[in-house]
């Protein structure tokens, strides 16, 4: 299950995002605390299927207290396999101690410029030694390489750095072959996945959920399959084809059945992990030369004196 609340407001301004320095009104935050909270309340009494729920925000939700008690309240349920959220990665970690380690994972953004290098590394420093599941990955930006490099060095070996391609942006092979030195899976990101007539879990095994409790099969696409609170939406479950020309986000291709992304993402498809021990990309058909596993790389390098 994606779940994504009313939540718009964040606290970074990455110029490649819409939802930027947006502020939520008293209003919009209070609306969206009930609906998580409704949300929560849903997924603690439906004991019935085994769940597995990513939050998805426009916003950044750690920073707000009700995303972080319902990822912690989640993870301890026996019907709950896995909660993960997107995130920034602005706020601290504490929280995650009173969480199951078992069940709760993130899947944290590194946005250069928006917060300091060390305090971004001293974040997964702190989820490294909780033994919180985490990825961490960057825009696939020319100006975020140097960056991105100086962060896959310092981040443990068992820790994958996913890259996803910048929206817009078109990768010479040079280029996607620097970008897939760091990130051996890139290729997969590099372009957009043709999808149309093409079998999908959407819409069976997996679901979107919005504020309201309406359910569609994706986030991307808006047919509604009826509503969650009142159980309408169970008899819309079956196999069906994408019915988009091409799919380019990760959230949704992971899910087409014509890819490997369920074997390849084996240590956690919500949370963007690669089944242990590998990070292996797509055939060099992909238009992309393979890079090195990030398991050749170091644990965590110590943090300098002085931050640029």
């Amino acid at each position: 299950m994606l779940y994504r609340g009313p939540l718009a407001s964040c606290d970074y301004d990455c110029p490649y995002c819409p939802f930027a320095k947006r502020r939520d009104s008293r209003a919009t935050l209070a609306a969206d605390r009930a609906a998580l909270e409704r949300f929560a309340a849903w997924a603690a009494g439906n004991t019935g299927d085994r769940l597995s729920v990513l939050f998805t925000p426009w916003g950044e939700g750690l920073v707000r207290s009700w995303y972080r008690r319902t990822l912690v309240e989640l993870s301890h349920l026996p019907h709950v396999r896995r909660v993960a959220i997107q995130t920034n990665l602005s706020g601290r970690t504490g929280w995650t101690g009173a969480a199951d380690p078992d069940t709760l994972a993130l899947w944290c953004t590194y946005h250069p410029g928006q917060t300091p290098y060390a305090r971004f590394l001293g974040r997964c420093r702190e989820l490294s030694d909780a033994g919180v599941r985490f990825s961490v990955g960057v825009v696939g930006l020319p100006e975020h390489l140097e960056e991105a490099r100086r962060l896959r060095a310092a981040l443990p070996a068992e820790v994958y750095l996913w890259v996803n391609a910048a929206e817009g942006h078109t990768y010479t092979d040079p280029e996607a072959a620097r970008w897939t030195a760091l990130d051996p899976l890139f290729p997969y990101s590099r372009h957009p996945h043709r999808s149309a007539g093409l079998p999908c879990r959407t819409g069976q095994s997996v679901i979107s959920v919005d504020g309201d409790g309406t359910v569609r099969r994706c986030h991307f696409v808006k047919t509604e399959l009826g509503n969650l609170y009142d159980g309408s939406y169970r008899a819309a479950l079956r196999p069906r084809a994408c019915p988009l020309a091409v799919c380019e986000c990760h959230i949704g291709y992971v899910h087409l059945e014509t890819l490997p992304l369920y074997d390849v993402f084996a240590g956690g498809v919500l949370e963007r992990i690669p089944a242990s021990g590998t990070a292996q990309g797509p055939s060099p058909a992909a238009g992309t030369a393979q890079g090195p596993s990030p398991a050749a790389e170091p644990r965590f390098a110590p943090l300098p004196l002085v931050q640029r």
